[in-house]
C-alpha cells in the first residue's frame, strides 16, 4: 500500500457565490475538507523551477543520488511524511481553525496542531520533528506558518525523492482565495543541500459536502513494501509516480460466526 497512490479528486462543496467564510469577523476560514486537483507533477516540489530541477548543492546532489538508489520511499513503510512533503502530497487533509490554534488532519492517519500567536519565537533547542517546530501568525488574510527543527533522516520531501537536512526552513503562507479553494505557498530554506531558497505553489478544491477524514491505520495489510524498490519509481502513463504492479491485497479474513 502505497500512501502516494491517491487519486486525483476535485470537488465543489458551496456555491460558488458564497463568500469566504471568516472567523468571528476578521480572517478568512481556513475549515474544510480539502482534496487534490488535478494537476500534473505537482507532487514534484521542484515543479515551479526552470526545468523542474531543484537547485541543489553538491551535497543535496549526494542525498537525493542516496534517496534515489539506497531507499525506499518513507511513506511506504509507514514514516510520516511531514512538512513540506505532505504540502506536495496528493492525499486529502482537513482543516479546523478554531481561536488561537489550526489543526491539519490528514488521510494518512497524521496531524498537526499549529499555534496562532504574533508573540510566540521559537524555542532555543526543540526536538527534530517530522513536522518541525511550527509557529503561526497572520499577515491580513494570509496565515503564515515558520517551521524549523526537521528530522534530517528517514525524509523525502516530496514524491521525487528529494532530500532535506537538518538545517531545513519551512515558511507556508496558506490562502483561501475563494470559498472553494485553499491554497499554499511553501518557501524551502536549506542551505546545505539547496543554493537558494525556492518556492512551491499549490491549490486544492472543497470535497464533498459533509465529508470528513475517516480512520486509517497504515501498517495494517502494508503488502506492497517487499514489492517496493529504491526511490520512488517510474513515472506512470498519466503521469502520477510509482510502480506499476503493487501486491494484491490478502483476502479477508473470515468472520467468526
Amino acid at each position: 500500500m502505497r500512501i502516494a497512490a491517491f487519486l486525483f479528486l476535485a470537488g465543489s462543496a458551496f456555491a460558488q457565490n458564497e463568500p469566504v467564510p471568516r472567523a468571528a469577523g476578521t480572517h478568512p476560514d481556513l475549515t474544510g475538507y480539502w482534496v487534490s486537483m488535478r494537476d500534473k507533477f505537482v507532487w514534484n516540489i521542484a515543479k515551479d523551477q526552470p526545468g523542474m530541477k531543484p537547485p541543489l548543492t553538491p551535497a543535496g546532489e549526494a542525498a537525493q543520488k542516496h534517496n534515489l538508489t539506497a531507499t525506499i520511499d518513507p511513506e511506504s513503510l509507514c514514516i510520516i511524511g511531514g512538512t513540506p512533503r505532505h504540502n506536495v502530497s496528493n492525499m486529502p487533509f482537513q482543516v479546523m481553525q478554531a481561536g488561537k490554534k489550526v489543526a491539519f488532519l490528514y488521510s494518512d492517519g497524521t496531524f498537526r496542531l499549529v499555534p496562532i500567536d504574533p508573540t510566540r519565537k521559537h524555542t532555543d533547542s526543540p526536538d527534530p520533528s517530522f513536522f518541525g517546530e511550527e509557529i503561526a501568525r497572520w499577515e491580513g488574510d494570509k496565515l503564515i506558518i515558520d517551521s524549523i527543527a526537521f528530522k534530517d533522516e528517514k525524509i523525502w520531501i516530496d514524491e521525487y525523492a528529494n532530500p532535506s537536512s537538518d538545517a531545513l526552513h519551512v515558511i507556508e503562507k496558506w490562502t483561501r482565495p475563494d470559498v472553494n479553494h485553499i491554497h499554499v505557498e511553501t518557501l524551502v530554506d536549506d542551505p546545505k543541500f539547496y543554493t537558494k531558497t525556492f518556492t512551491y505553489s499549490r491549490t486544492w478544491a472543497a470535497g464533498p459536502p459533509n465529508e470528513d477524514i475517516l480512520e486509517f491505520s497504515c501498517s495494517e495489510n502494508n503488502v506492497d513494501v517487499g514489492h517496493l524498490g529504491f526511490g520512488p519509481g517510474p513515472i506512470r502513463a498519466d503521469g502520477t509516480i510509482g510502480y506499476e504492479n503493487p501486491a494484491p491485497l490478502p483476502p479477508p479474513l473470515p468472520r467468526k460466526q
